[in-house]
């Protein structure tokens, strides 16, 4: 609340104190205290910092859209609210991670703060605790879905583009499984748009893997992968990787696929459950017995690298890691699900367990972890590391569409940002203090891919593209007039 209170009073001022102060404050505007702000949306709620959109706005969204002072908007980060977090259905209440998100847009990858739109579109809520909450500032009803709920986003995304044009970028966030994966199938080749929980997670969790190979001594396509979470989450950051793979090997996606096993609440995703599964899950049913556990799983597939992204918390038990370390040297662990209280394993129980064999990273910060004399510090595996840096790429590029080589092209740029000091830690991540380097380097990444593949709408391309990424970069400092 104070922190929003002086981004309202004085935004250069919240700015400049976010970027001096990030490892301690990222925290706060985003996961996991957001998650918190979401949940108390409506009775702390002072004054809106974004646009909302309702049902009750249909057939003149555009018109919605022009009454936002802003001309010249570059990104939009837009939720329903249906799957905030790891906390469900929060309704409109979900406004607090796309203000959230653009915050970290400007601080983290240079967006201009006054190019940046929060977005939440309120179609109800099926959470009878926010429909009965007296606070809830939304519409009192259940959620619309079907043709209503597509006609309204289809209108929304044709306003958005006819508004501010072909090179808005629209991040995707929070949105259910259901609509997510639909979304972004439908948007993708019209649209310059981005699912940050499918796509943004995918390339900061391959960055780790990545950078990961020099503490494990083994390329990627050497690994086993087992997934706990079959989700928009698990099943993004499934393929990003067969596409890793299959480009490192020269070798189909499909072949790469079948090192990747995934477990869903029904257990081992495998052939004989292929009737039963929703089409995103099909590609990783593979040909093997069903196994009901994840621990029954980790026997079967004997992975080296076993990724949590369901929000089951304490998931990963010590039977787990203990079964995880007994076949592998180094085992790579990845709890990801946030807020803390949803993360499979702590920072302190990966390393314990695993007798500080582990190299773990998690969604959610946890403090240094001290075993038998040594000191592990974990990273985290955050999509803050990856989605301003891509951002900013696409923005001084012009790009008009977001191509999956791009997100290849955002984890190798991370990947490459690791120092020997932060793997002499057990780090796979490099330090958050130096973030808008890492995002400056990202965004050259990305924008030199949009060139390569022809999707750059501004020519002439830059002769040094990360010294014109650091360029136009928003910094939050006064102006000296004589």
């Amino acid at each position: 609340m104070a922190l929003t209170e002086l981004q309202e009073r004085n935004e250069r001022l919240f700015y400049k104190f976010l970027i001096d102060n990030v490892e301690e404050l990222l925290p706060i505007v985003y996961t996991p205290t957001v998650g918190e702000a979401c949940q108390k949306f409506g009775s702390i709620f002072r004054r809106p910092q974004g646009l909302f959109i309702s049902l009750k706005d249909k057939g003149k969204i555009l018109d919605v859209l022009k009454n936002w002072p802003e001309r010249n908007i570059q990104v939009i980060v837009v939720t329903d609210g249906e799957r905030i977090l790891g906390l469900g259905d929060l309704g409109c209440q979900g406004m607090g991670i796309p203000v959230g998100k653009l915050a970290l847009y400007s601080a983290l990858g240079g967006v201009r703060p006054s190019a940046c739109l929060p977005v939440t579109i309120d179609v109800g809520t099926n959470n009878e605790k926010l429909l009965n909450d007296e606070f809830y500032i939304g519409l009192r009803q259940k959620r619309a879905t079907g043709q209503e709920y597509s006609e309204l986003l289809h209108e929304f995304m044709s306003a958005v583009k006819q508004n501010y044009g072909e090179n808005v970028l629209v991040q995707f966030e929070d949105f259910a499984n259901h609509n997510a994966f639909k979304l972004l199938a439908k948007y993708r080749d019209s649209h310059l748009v981005f699912n940050d929980d499918i796509q943004g997670t995918a390339s900061v969790v391959l960055a780790g893997l990545v950078s990961a190979q020099k503490l494990t001594n083994s390329p990627l396509a050497e690994h086993t992968f087992l997934f706990l979470g079959a989700g928009e989450a698990g099943t993004g950051i499934a393929e990003l990787i067969a596409l890793y793979i299959s480009k490192q090997m020269n070798a189909s996606v499909e072949e790469s696929r079948k090192k990747i096993w995934l477990v869903d609440s029904k257990g081992l995703i495998v052939n004989s459950r292929k009737d039963s599964l929703q089409d995103f899950k099909k590609p990783w049913a593979h040909e093997h017995e069903p196994v009901k556990d994840l621990l029954g799983a980790i026997k079967a597939i004997n992975p080296t690298v076993l990724i949590g992204s369901a929000g089951i918390g304490r998931a990963f038990t010590k039977e787990v890691i203990e079964a995880m370390s007994s076949t592998n040297e180094r085992p790579l662990i990845m709890a990801l699900s946030n807020p803390t209280t949803q993360s499979e394993c702590t920072a302190e129980e990966a390393y314990t367990w695993s007798k500080g064999r582990a190299i773990f990273a998690s969604g959610s910060p946890f403090d240094p972890v001290e075993y038998e004399g040594n000191v592990f510090v974990s990273t985290q595996a955050n999509n803050a590391y990856i989605f301003p840096g891509l951002g900013l790429g696409l923005v001084i590029s012009g790009a008009i569409r977001v191509h999956d080589d791009m997100l290849l092209a955002a984890a190798e740029a991370l990947a490459g940002q690791v120092s020997k000091e932060n793997y002499d830690k057990g780090m796979i991540y490099p330090s958050f203090s130096s973030i808008r380097k890492i995002s400056a380097h990202i965004a050259a990444n990305v924008a030199t891919k949009a060139y390569e593949l022809g999707l750059a709408g501004r020519l002439p391309r830059p002769k040094d593209i990360v010294k014109c990424a650091e360029s136009s970069m928003y910094s939050p400092t006064y102006r000296l007039y004589r």
